[in-house]
């Protein structure tokens, strides 16, 4: 029998009263204002107002899929205005949309049960491909408004997307809609003033809202969990200055990202996805090709106004350190600013971008006049680049220019240091080459952007030597072949005798058969995916965690199971759960994580037997990654990771199955919202911060995902994305590399897809070599869910349960009887035993970690 951890009591507690505070706070911190002319903050004196659109009580806290929380109450942006003073007055057109939206709803359901009845479980995949989106909204007439004071209207415009399918270049997705076009039109011809307020996990085209006259503010709310009405109220009123800063480019056109044409369903071929843009991503494009953003990355204003001035440049050993002055020169709002160091790295053998982040720092809140001093530290060998020839870091010969500002098209010149040759940082081996030949893109410095002061910022700027003999070349070493295991212990060694001292962990290790180690390195969930329980609701002991690693070896060795719970905006459980008078939980009692989709099944309702017990598992609907980067405070996404992390004590989940930190190729990936950024600086640094929050909690950990080029939805599990290794290292593994150092997850899921030919989960290379020779990681590697499962029909295959065990992928998920079965026949073939028990030890090494905690 489990442990059960959920309490019993429906009561709210001071935790969760505790955690919406700091949800409200963090929200508001990530809002980013994109415009404002002046009419923002609103005054707070409970004026009833005119608010539109369908996100005022449809407010989108998150994303769907796994990335969905099942929060015991969610303040959308009507409560939120009301709690704030304010009352609406508009309230018959939202009403007429509630309604819209009810019959539309019973329409979409009326279809998911008929394919559920169809295909049973494996219909939830319809429901992935083909998500519930919101019918359009209704007009506004002129009767709408009438009534209302026609100083000021507020329109939510919402988008939602998630895991299984692709945002689309239409409109009501990427593009505004029609008839959200024309009520912005009578809105702005009818009020003084038109607020639009922008409930989107990703970059949506601004061009109407830009060129409409009325339109006198745009805020990026994004996506803020589950008391993100209050926060927004915080930021219209003023209670809060937004401090906000965007971590992606957001285009004037679509047709401007370099992958414009190439992506997903786009370029006609969701076999293969070629990412011939090279390193030349998000902001490191448009500054290099001469392009202009609608809004630069980095960027966000405020109610007050500061002035930076850089103090001090120096070397301090191997590092750089900038010191900027930060003043607040508005007159009537405390605020907060964020400092940006980037780079310009010199043109050599290696073409470079015009400028790459280099580090950041953001202010305490200031009170007008107030000033503060920050410093921004950055190593002299985070400036290399990768250079496949030498299989080389390497920083290249030449001057390398710092520039201090507050977002990309706002940087300047303070300080130049002078390398006189080139140094090898870092010697590798080249690993995860491409399968196929891929055009290079070269950048031509003619085409850089630049500004009128650039030229004399370069004469003016202060010269620092970098002596190359004080930079160290460090050298990988891959490791040597796994080393089979023995021990001299006759008796049978069990996880307690490990715990005691009587026996070492390889002990325990070497005396397991091999169909013992093989069921320790595959789920718990022996149905597999097509099974009912397979996806979000496989635990034994915490319904709706996503699964558990094996419980087989409990009697025998005392080895007991891990719980994994998705959601990378907090925990994803059912509400509530029922156990009989032992403590055995009864399957389809309670408010499930998946809603009434076991209804719809037509699994049919235990019977509630005498003594049952209820029992509760409410959790936090934190920001998504997306908006805790867009605070550019690592302090405050630690926060985020730290109510994650106390929860996943309450709940006795071991392991999040997140953060995922996938870098925003396109702003069409279905799953960006769940990803911190374009920039992998950025989004590495806010993995880490995540991660310290979560390991806190002795024992708990974060599982960074999806490793690696998952950078798009439709056809995730068979796509072969094609990446050169210079492209891979330095943008899409880079963030990785960064968590690990810096933060050192207890996991990390790998991706469905193939890199280079070869599905991560399989990718000996990518999960050995450069995971953990090159990087030092000594956690837990599993695979996502479902990666092994048939795929009839595709032109690539799924991943292989021998082979992910062989590449040092150490668990497969949620795990079959076939996966235990591929494994035992393929020892002594193409799989060592000493392979497999490497896997095992690690998973070992977790659970012996929760154990010493018990």
């Amino acid at each position: 029998m489990a442990r059960i951890y959920a309490p019993t009591s429906p009561e709210i507690t001071e935790q969760e009263k505790n955690h919406m505070e700091r949800v409200r706070r963090i929200a508001a911190e990530g809002m980013v204002l994109l415009e404002n002319k002046g009419v923002l903050p609103l005054r707070a004196d409970g004026r009833a107002l005119a608010v539109f659109g369908n996100g005022v009580r449809k407010m989108v806290k998150g994303g769907t899929g796994s990335g969905d929380v099942n929060s015991r109450t969610v303040v959308n942006i009507e409560q939120g205005l009301e709690d704030a003073g304010f009352s609406i007055a508009t309230k018959p057109w939202l009403d007429r949309f509630d309604q819209a939206c009810a019959d539309y709803g019973a329409g979409y359901m009326a279809e998911f049960q008929a394919i559920l009845q169809e295909k049973g479980f494996a219909g939830v995949n319809w429901a992935l491909e083909n998500p519930y989106r919101d019918p359009a909204v209704p007009e506004i007439t002129r009767e709408d408004l009438a009534g209302t004071e026609r100083d000021l209207a507020l329109y939510v415009i919402a988008r939602t997307s998630g895991e299984g399918a692709d945002r689309k270049l239409n409109p009501g997705d990427y593009e505004l809609s029609e008839r959200e076009i024309e009520n912005l039109k009578t809105l702005t011809s009818y009020y003084e003033h038109t607020v639009v307020i922008l409930n989107v996990g990703g970059v949506i085209d601004t061009k109407f809202l830009r060129s409409q006259k009325g339109i006198d503010a745009v805020l990026l709310m994004s996506q803020p969990g589950c008391a993100g009405g209050l926060a927004l109220a915080d930021v219209l009123t003023g209670k809060v200055t937004p401090c906000g800063r965007l971590t992606a480019t957001w285009a004037e056109n679509y047709a401007d990202y370099p992958s414009a044409e190439s992506f997903s369903y786009l370029s006609g071929n969701l076999d293969d996805s070629e990412y011939r843009e090279g390193i030349y991503v998000g902001y490191r494009w448009f500054d290099s090709f001469g392009l202009n953003p609608a809004y630069p990355f980095g960027f966000g204003r405020s109610y007050t106004e500061f002035a930076l001035s850089t103090r001090r440049v120096e070397i301090l050993g191997g590092a750089i350190r900038v010191t900027v002055s930060v003043k607040n020169t508005g007159a009537l709002y405390a605020g907060r600013e964020t400092v940006q160091v980037y780079v310009s790295q010199p043109q050599g053998k290696l073409d470079k971008p015009y400028q790459v982040l280099a580090g950041f720092a953001k202010t305490k809140k200031l009170a007008p006049g107030e000033e503060e001093l920050l410093t921004v530290d950055f190593s002299i060998p985070s400036l290399a680049s990768y250079d496949e020839e030498r299989a080389a870091w390497v920083l290249e010969a030449g001057s390398y220019e710092i520039r201090v500002g507050t977002h990309s098209r706002d940087t300047h010149i303070v300080a130049a240091l002078e390398l006189d040759e080139t140094v090898v940082t870092e010697q590798l081996q080249n690993k995860v080459r491409p399968d196929c030949e891929l055009p290079g893109l070269h950048a031509d410095p003619d085409r850089f952007y630049t500004y009128l002061s650039e030229s004399a910022e370069k004469a003016a700027a202060l010269k620092l030597e970098i002596i190359p003999s004080t930079i160290p070349t460090r050298t990988a070493h891959y490791g040597a072949e796994a080393v089979e295991m023995h021990t001299e212990k006759t008796e049978a060694v069990t996880l307690t005798d490990v715990l005691e001292e009587k026996a070492t962990l390889e002990d325990l290790t070497a005396q397991l058969s091999v169909e013992e180690l093989a069921a320790l390195v595959v789920g718990a969930e022996r149905g597999g995916l097509g099974s009912v329980s397979a996806v979000g609701a496989a635990s034994a002991a915490v319904p709706g965690a996503a699964g558990d690693t094996s419980m087989e070896l409990a009697d025998s060795r005392g080895i007991t199971n891990l719980v994994l719970a998705d959601g990378p905006a907090g925990l994803r459980l059912s509400k509530s759960f029922v156990t009989d008078g032992q403590g055995n939980v009864i399957p389809g009692l309670g408010e499930s994580a998946f809603g009434n989709l076991f209804d719809m099944l037509g699994v049919p309702a235990a019977q509630r037997p005498d003594g049952a017990v209820d029992h509760y598992q409410y959790c936090t609907a934190i920001p998504i990654a997306t908006m805790l980067a867009q605070t550019w405070d690592p302090a405050a996404i630690e926060e985020a990771g730290d109510i994650v992390g106390s929860e996943l004590e309450q709940f006795g989940v071991d392991l999040w199955l997140a953060p995922g930190m996938n870098i925003h190729r396109s702003p069409l990936c279905g799953r960006n919202f769940e990803y911190y950024s374009e920039d992998p600086l950025l989004s590495g640094l806010c993995a880490a911060a995540d991660t310290r929050g979560v390991q806190r909690h002795p024992g708990r950990g974060t599982t960074i995902k999806h490793f690696a080029l998952n950078n798009q939805e439709d056809n995730r599990m068979h796509c072969n994305s094609r990446c050169s290794e210079r492209a891979l290292r330095e943008i899409y593994l880079k963030g990785f590399e960064i968590a690990v150092k810096e933060s050192q997850p207890l996991a990390l899921m790998t991706s469905y897809n193939l890199v280079n030919g070869i599905h991560a989960a399989n990718h000996r290379e990518l999960l050995t070599d450069i995971l953990r020779c090159e990087w030092g990681f000594r956690g837990l590697v599993m695979t996502d869910w479902g990666t092994t499962a048939a795929s009839e029909g595709f032109q690539y295959g799924s991943s292989d349960a021998a082979l992910c065990v062989k590449a040092g992928n150490d668990l497969t998920m949620p795990g079959s009887q076939a996966d235990v079965d591929a494994i035992v026949k393929a020892v002594g073939r193409e799989l060592a035993l000493a392979e497999l028990q490497a896997c095992a030890k690690r998973i070992l090494e977790l659970v012996l970690l929760r154990a010493k905690l018990q």
